[in-house]
């Protein structure tokens, strides 16, 4: 049963009759209205932390009207009528002088999520986010379910009762978001290893057909750290096509050996989920299925099947404790769960996705050590607990890639930021080389790098099965994706300590009119800017074009160190090999070196590019990986700080904090600091690299409790 802390500090209401007000933050306040004065403090599916401490905040309540103010909102609610009307509810955001009434309808809102890219080939209209334009969003809570006692779903009392959250953050879109996790609860750390590269792909392989290929990805120098197997790891159902997805029983005619295959996995450093599609239940087929049915108090001799029923405890129990569990012991790390069954239940309200998603998340970590996670589609607000997303199934076209990078950096709006897309496109024709390739850049630059296709032949994903020049783009790519793990590791911290998603929209970092229109870039982490090409090239120079927009300051080119003024458009041009990715001034990107294999643990080798122009401050985030040790203190942090005084800068590595066991006893560190010209020095041995303008300083070695300063002279 997960943790609330559902019910708000007394201190922070303000009643009338009929009506309660609950200040959660300068910035965020519930409102309710209820004919018989009976308020809802039980947790709902999206706001479950409503205990928070106290803001600073005035309140006046008469006869005639009820006044709130923060620092930055000021309501007014004026009695006399029952209930909320657009006449007597009005909410003013003081920094903009933009006035909210009761029922306005939204405008400018910059959209949220969407449930799945199914059969898309490219946009899907988004549900509503959190932040808009206008500097306001409202979420109507009034008919979500909320949880009993027992942490089980029940409906509300009373549908005649308005439960609605107001936010008023205005362009502070960062804090809208850190403080809807602290009252929605926040995004969990996810296990270490999913940053790596995933295969998957809906084919009935072998046991010896799967392991020779994870053993071909090895010798083509391209790195994985997840093999899911696909629906084809069960038996189904004969004589009933309909109903061939649900299964629990390995077929053991293509994996004769089950336990050893997931061992064998293990052994070469992979981990793994299998495909699953739980909706019709469980039938007589199934090795599970005597003692499902007798847990549901069915006689197997009348081989009566087992009906799915989410709503149902018992069912529920037995769906985990006889059909899960025993598949986890021999190895399963995860489940892909591959709901698409629709969004009905025998409790009115309730979404099976959602339901399933909710409760497979606490199964999986129903020991308290494990760190907990389902792959899955999104199920709506407060899925952002319960990562990771599986977009669905998209058509292989231009306008799909095109349509991603929006996709995927909107749903910070709603904290849902660890998208898992097909990389490549799942189904029909396949795409050129070109196509798979960017496909791929584009996954390198996107929360969770994941293969997949469907059961065509001709759907290959392989990157050598490309010619050799889009095959050695995709290795690269891949290989880069293992080397920016340290890096994105840093940017889930953030995520899981201030709700701020690995990829943001353009306009996180500023809110310009420019910042509203560019779609097809987002940014990076802290400290880069990823417009990956999501169109084809020119047939007359090869060249793909791409235009950027570059925030306010000066922006480097990642690869090339090239310098860009920002505040402007810039048109691009890349060859297949480049992807536009930008750092700016000062930013601070550790790394580890690139490998053909692995490199998803805590490096004994830090690279890091270094980028002049402006001071910095980075923190490095390690822990071991996989537990939920992190939750209370078993972590290590190293910060590195960049300190531009005239042409000099200082680079220094500081003592690490928290868990050093979790950091190697003895780090090489090597630095690169690009963007500078040949005249760039340092007193530490290096070389200079005229293509890239870089200086790479010789490697060096400290242990996590010593200190470590560079200096840098630029030309003057």
């Amino acid at each position: 049963m997960p943790v609330f802390a559902p019910v708000a500090d007394s201190a922070a209401c303000v009643s009338g009759p009929h009506v309660r007000f609950t200040v959660l933050t300068d910035r965020l306040l519930r409102l309710e209205y209820s004919p018989t004065d009976r308020f809802e403090d039980r947790p709902s599916q999206a706001f479950w932390f409503r205990r928070q401490p106290v803001p600073r905040f005035t309140s006046r309540v008469t006869d005639r009207a009820i006044q709130i103010e923060t620092e930055f909102l000021q309501l007014e609610y004026r009695l006399g009528r029952r209930g909320f009307r657009r006449s007597n509810l009005s909410i003013r955001i003081k920094p903009s002088g933009v006035v909210w009434r009761y029922g306005m309808r939204p405008h400018g809102n910059l959209g949220g999520t969407a449930r799945t890219l199914d059969s898309i080939a490219g946009q899907t209209r988004l549900g509503p986010g959190l932040v808009s334009r206008s500097g306001w969003a409202v979420v109507d809570d009034s008919h979500s379910l909320v949880f009993d006692d027992s942490g089980w779903f029940s409906p509300r009392d009373g549908s005649d009762k308005i439960d609605l959250y107001f936010f008023g953050y205005g362009f502070a879109y960062a804090d809208c978001l850190r403080d809807f996790t602290q009252v929605a609860g926040a995004v969990p750390m996810i296990p270490r290893y999913l940053l790596g590269n995933w295969w998957s792909r809906f084919w009935a392989y072998t046991q010896d057909e799967l392991q020779a290929l994870m053993e071909e990805f090895r010798r083509n120098e391209v790195p994985l750290s997840v093999c899911i197997v696909d629906m084809d790891w069960h038996l189904t159902r004969t004589g009933n096509a309909s109903s061939g997805w649900t299964g629990y029983t390995w077929n053991r005619g293509l994996f004769p050996d089950p336990a050893g295959f997931i061992g064998w996995l293990h052994g070469q450093g992979l981990r793994t989920a299998l495909n699953l599609h739980p909706a019709d239940g469980v039938f007589p087929h199934e090795e599970q299925y005597p003692d499902m049915a007798r847990w549901m108090g069915i006689d197997p001799a009348s081989r009566k099947p087992v009906r799915f029923d989410v709503t149902d405890p018992r069912f529920m129990e037995g769906y985990f404790n006889i059909l899960h569990h025993p598949q986890e012991a021999l190895g399963v790390d995860f489940w892909w769960l591959d709901w698409q069954q629709g969004r009905k239940s025998r409790i009115p309200g309730l979404d099976p996705l959602w339901a399933l998603n909710h409760l497979h998340f606490q199964d999986l970590g129903r020991d308290g050590r494990k760190r907990p996670f389902v792959f899955s589609r999104w199920g709506g607000l407060g899925n952002h607990r319960y990562p990771i997303g599986f977009s669905g199934d998209t058509i292989i076209r231009w306008s799909t890639l095109r349509f991603q990078p929006r996709f995927t950096s909107t749903a910070a709006n709603v904290a849902y930021g660890w998208w898992s897309h097909d990389i490549g496109g799942h189904m029909f024709k396949d795409g050129t080389p070109e196509l798979y390739v960017r496909w791929v850049q584009f996954g390198l630059f996107s929360p969770i790098l994941r293969q997949h296709s469907t059961n065509k032949p001709q759907l290959d994903r392989r990157p050598w099965g490309k010619p050799e020049r889009y095959f050695k783009a995709a290795r690269e790519a891949m290989q880069l994706r293992h080397a920016f793990i340290p890096y994105l590791y840093s940017m889930a911290w953030r995520f899981h300590s201030t709700g701020l998603a690995p990829i943001l929209p353009m306009y996180y970092a500023e809110a310009s009119a420019a910042a509203f229109e560019c779609p097809d870039q987002y940014l990076f982490g802290s400290e880069l800017l990823a417009a990956p090409v999501v169109k084809p090239s020119q047939h007359a120079t090869g060249l793909a074009c791409q235009r950027v927009w570059l925030p306010a300051g000066n922006w480097f080119n990642f690869f090339t160190g090239q310098e860009f003024p920002g505040g402007r458009w810039h048109t691009v041009q890349a060859a297949l090999e480049d992807i536009p990715v930008f750092a700016k001034a000062g930013a601070i990107v550790p790394l580890a070196p690139k490998t053909g294999w692995g490199g998803v643990d805590n490096p004994e080798t830090l690279e890091i590019a270094i980028f002049p122009g402006a001071s910095n401050h980075f923190e490095l985030y390690e822990d071991d990986g996989g537990t939920t040790g992190y939750q209370c203190g078993q972590y290590a942090l190293t910060p590195f700080s960049l300190d531009r005084s005239g042409n000099m800068l200082t680079f220094t590595i500081h003592p690490v904090a928290g868990e050093r066991s979790l950091v190697p006893a003895r780090r090489t560190y090597r630095l690169h600091l690009r963007g500078v010209d040949a005249q760039a020095t340092c007193q530490h041995p290096a070389t200079y690299d005229p293509a890239t303008r870089t200086l790479s300083l010789e490697p060096f070695h400290l242990a996590p409790g010593q200190t470590r300063r560079i200096q840098f002279a630029l030309r003057p």
